[in-house]
């Protein structure tokens, strides 16, 4: 792909685009540069750890590698000691956690990028959706869901998504905590009924129309099973930014393949992840390298049929979650599949092989083209990417000062860890011994909308008969120093406590939604 009329030899135009790639601090090496058709170990594309807050892309069509390459980042981050988040669709990154297996294509592939291979593997937490799958059971509540993350999993309209809202903002007012889908259906139903009517009839009641297809919406969504995604005890993303004993990022991978039918609600969760750290982390401006990285695969799932709210909340998200340390790359086949607004943000770029069978693929291969800067060694970069071979790629990122970097024809360095599934019982095992399994491992169910409102509704009950021999306890222990007396046993009760959550939680949903309606999580 050099120019045949240019007299420069190919060893310097690759040590010129190495030149590009030169950092001073702490860097990702991605792998060799290759010009005339050959790498050139000599020549590094390497990628500064101070510059993935700015986010990133990794594209390309099936089969061209982005699986390893989201595989080889993952792993020098966490050796780097920066905590990772990724979403295991097909269950063949659950090999993070072993030593990968040396093979005549590994030692080519090292000799080829200079690479000095070693087998290592990376402490992996492996988390499953509502418990689906082998993992430690990540659910929300409804509440801190949020509508708008809602909506795009029930596929609503804008106007159903505006009512949706109206309802959570009734909700947190009221003091009716939304924990489970259960608890949203017993509202929504409510709010149709003559008495829970009268309690929107100052903000513009809900159209009936509308609450039947979300009711409708929401029975479809539980007949998936999803259902168990919604409940306590919620995961707190904060358990996402560790590192394990040695120093060494931990990688959480959520586990998919239960749940590769449901791909609306499986992307939308990870955004809920990500949205939930923006609203929890402070303000840190440029760090020497980023809190945890995100790979949000099958990005493309995220932004089909997504409303303009939805998208808004997306785009602002990115924009600002990189003052607070995180970085975020979006994997997915063509970078036409990323609203403009948010590829505009990613300022690191891994492009593998793209197709062109079809005028579809032949437009967006186009629009691809020009988002790489120019370059004189590759004439031809239409031509570039599709030739490229499995594991290479067409890489630009940011410098450690900002500026884009050349464009450079990368062949990739190979993992060092496993590149396949683990055995379900070593997984298992993983599981029982993480410390996230106890807190999150047995699902709650306690008082919530569904038996507040059908309290409500409930007839009163009858008074019961008095109890003398009671009554000249409470005045005895109310004299009694050191002890509690009446009030602590109030303030002790379960429906104290219960009351004294559900106002707390009311109060603080209300005050401190964000960007995308989901409840800010209170220390």
């Amino acid at each position: 792909m050099s120019d045949p009329s240019s007299p420069e030899p190919d060893e310097q135009a690759a040590a010129r685009i190495a030149a590009g790639y030169a950092v001073e601090g702490p860097a990702l090496e991605l792998g060799a540069v290759s010009v005339g058709g050959r790498p050139h170990p000599g020549a590094q594309v390497r990628l500064p750890l101070s510059v993935l807050n700015r986010h990133g892309l990794i594209a390309g069509a099936t089969g061209t590698g982005k699986t390893r390459t989201l595989q080889l980042m993952a792993e020098q981050l966490s050796a780097a000691g920066v905590p990772v988040v990724l979403a295991d669709l097909k269950g063949d990154l659950a090999g993070l956690a072993e030593p990968g297996q040396a093979s005549e294509r590994i030692t080519r592939r090292a000799a080829e990028t200079g690479d000095r291979w070693t087998p290592t593997g990376f402490p992996v937490e492996y988390l499953a959706l509502g418990g689906l799958g082998t993992g430690v059971p990540v659910r929300a509540t409804v509440s801190d869901f949020g509508p708008t993350l809602l909506a795009k999993v029930l596929g609503l309209n804008a106007t159903q998504e505006s009512s949706l809202g109206l309802v959570f903002h009734h909700a947190d007012e009221a003091g009716l905590p939304l924990l489970d889908l259960a608890d949203l259906r017993a509202l929504l139903t409510w709010l149709t009924r003559p008495e829970g009517k009268a309690e929107l009839a100052g903000l513009g009641g809900l159209s009936k129309a509308t609450v039947g297809v979300v009711l409708r919406e929401l029975v479809a969504l539980e007949d998936l099973g999803g259902d168990v995604f919604f409940g306590e005890p919620a995961f707190d993303p904060a358990d996402l930014i560790r590192t394990a004993p040695d120093g060494r990022g931990v990688i959480s991978a959520v586990e998919l393949p239960a749940v590769a039918d449901r791909p609306a609600l499986f992307s939308t969760f990870l955004m809920w992840l990500l949205a939930e750290l923006f609203e929890e982390l402070p303000e840190v401006g440029d760090l020497e390298k980023p809190k945890v990285v995100f790979f949000l695969d099958e990005a493309h799932l995220l932004f089909s049929g997504a409303s303009r709210a939805f998208l808004t909340a997306v785009t602002q998200t990115v924009r600002l979650v990189r003052s607070k340390g995180v970085g975020v790359f979006f994997v997915t086949q063509q970078p036409t599949d990323v609203p403009s607004d948010v590829l505009g943000q990613l300022g690191n770029r891994v492009q593998h092989a793209l197709r062109a069978f079809t005028p579809e693929d032949a437009d967006a291969l186009r629009k691809t083209v020009r988002t790489f800067p120019a370059g004189d060694v590759y004439d031809d970069v239409a031509a570039l990417l599709t030739s490229l071979g499995t594991g290479e790629a067409a890489v630009t990122v940011l410098s450690e000062r900002g500026a884009p970097t050349p464009l450079a024809w990368t062949v990739l360095r190979a993992p060092r860890a496993s590149m396949g599934t683990v055995a379900p019982d070593a997984m298992a095992a993983a599981v029982a011994a993480s410390p996230l399994q106890p807190r999150y491992g047995t699902a709650v169910d306690r008082e919530s909308a569904r038996e507040l409102l059908a309290a409500r509704l409930a007839p009163p009950a009858p008074p019961g008969p008095p109890r003398e021999a009671a009554r000249e306890e409470p005045a005895r222990r109310r004299e009694e120093p050191g002890e509690g007396g009446v009030l602590a046993d109030v303030m002790a009760s379960p429906v104290f406590r219960s009351f004294a959550r559900s106002a707390a939680s009311a109060l603080g949903r209300e005050l401190t939604r964000g960007l995308f309606g989901t409840r800010r999580r209170r220390r």
